[in-house]
């Protein structure tokens, strides 16, 4: 179920910050409360293998984050228990240690489920009896959210695919300039680059140019 351009969820869900302390996080409130974009990206499981790449990269772009008035806030079906012993274990082990932006901790699948971005079938056999297949954690997902607390970017990718912690930045920067000036952003549009008017005559001197 896409929520692009929808308010996202206003749920308030367990967290684990990097000091070991137990929060409640709603990332709607966080973004219209401090008036600021919010990055949430979901990973399958903690003490996994593709996950502490992410989150590493995640890390290492957060003053970019930072630079662009955006929250990281990363998520999984693991419990705080779980998070607060990764973010102690040495990357040279695997770990998650040096990662200070908060985790959620989604144990009941309650924000994950509404957003429907869980590895589950329901299966149902010639009887009506009902089984369920899969891992029941969550996909990579991704969204960006606007101050006001709108949706203007979601993702899913399988467990396999890591995301590439750029692209995110280049939407933040378009969707800034979209909010600054009015304008529309191209395909491959990144910050510096000419946009377009949304008009008839803007795509025409648009595409002239280019």
């Amino acid at each position: 179920m896409a929520i692009v351009g929808k308010k996202f969820p206003s749920v308030s869900i367990d967290a684990m910050s990097d000091m070991g302390d137990d929060l409640k996080i709603n990332v709607f409130e966080e973004a219209v409360n401090k008036n600021s974009k919010v990055l949430l990206f979901w990973y399958p499981k903690d003490f996994t293998f593709v996950c502490p790449t992410e989150l590493h990269a995640f890390q290492a772009a957060l003053p970019e984050f930072e630079q662009r008035n955006t929250i990281v806030i990363g998520a999984s079906c693991d419990t705080n228990e779980v998070h607060f012993a990764w973010l102690n274990t040495p990357k040279d082990n695997g770990g998650i240690e040096g990662v200070t932006y908060p985790i959620l901790a989604d144990t009941h699948r309650q924000l994950s489920g509404i957003l429907d971005i869980l590895d589950q079938e329901v299966n149902y056999d010639e009887e009506g009896n009902e089984s369920f297949s899969g891992s029941n954690v969550s996909f990579r997902a991704t969204y960006l959210i606007d101050e006001t607390g709108k949706v203007f970017h979601e993702s899913v990718n399988d467990m396999p695919l890591g995301r590439n912690v750029k692209e995110y930045l280049r939407l933040i920067d378009a969707y800034t300039h979209v909010q600054k000036h009015g304008e529309v952003c191209p395909a491959n549009w990144e910050e510096g680059k000419e946009a377009m008017n949304a008009n008839r005559t803007g795509v025409a001197e648009y595409l002239a140019a280019n």
